[in-house]
């Protein structure tokens, strides 16, 4: 097996564990993070680079080019609550979360349709489907992420190139916050999930699947004016 695989945000949490899974499954892996990677390995090469920045386009270009991809994972994400006397940093998730990921795709995809194959996933999460007076930023910046990836996944698969949206609830990494966290799971548990949706190449993935209906009751709440 000769497979390349491009992982953005991927210094620590599920991107450090999946690229260590991946690793060892024998795919050679380039990385790409705001933080130098602990991880040593000749089939691994890591950059450090902020998505937001002005060169990472052109650092992915040459990546792109250089060898071919068959998988790319973004795994970038922020997320902070709101300060109404305070709101820098809204635009900045927008833009890591979202932005960045249509940035990457941008890069990446073309090379994948022109070769005929190609997976492509990105990292949502649960809040995508819902409003939130403590996290607007976070949320809507999810929800962003799936309808792209969702429409992005028709338009791609007639030309042999798969697109998963990946919908976590609660993964026990720094991105968790709030003080309740229901069944929250492991990083290896979030990966075993990863590598499921590597293989099977699902349109959609939410996990763990007994969060959806707590997610629909908290949208009712909404509707009925709670928050």
């Amino acid at each position: 097996m000769n497979l390349r695989a491009i992982l953005i945000g991927n210094s620590d949490g599920i991107g450090l564990a999946a690229t260590k899974r991946l690793l060892a499954a024998g795919w050679n892996i380039a990385g790409i993070s705001r933080s130098e990677s602990p991880i040593t390995n000749t089939s691994y090469h890591h950059q450090v680079a902020d998505v937001s920045a002005a060169e990472y386009s052109g650092l992915l270009n040459k990546l792109v080019m250089k060898d071919p991809v068959d998988l790319c994972i973004y795994f970038a994400g922020i997320g902070q609550l709101l300060d109404p006397l305070d709101m820098t940093i809204e635009e900045r998730i927008i833009d890591v979360n979202l932005t960045g990921m249509v940035r990457t795709a941008a890069a990446v995809i073309p090379q994948m349709v022109r070769r005929g194959q190609g997976h492509f996933i990105g990292i949502s999460s649960l809040a995508d489907e819902l409003l939130s007076y403590e996290a607007p930023s976070y949320h809507a910046s999810k929800a962003g992420v799936s309808n792209y990836l969702g429409g992005l996944a028709l338009a791609l698969k007639p030309k042999g190139v798969y697109v998963t949206n990946v919908r976590f609830g609660f993964v026990d990494t720094k991105m968790a916050k709030g003080n309740v966290q229901p069944f929250k799971m492991s990083v290896e548990k979030a990966v075993d999930h990863l590598e499921l949706c590597i293989s099977k190449r699902p349109i959609r993935y939410t996990a763990p699947k007994i969060s959806i209906p707590l997610v629909k009751f908290r949208k009712l709440m909404m509707k009925l004016g709670g928050k």
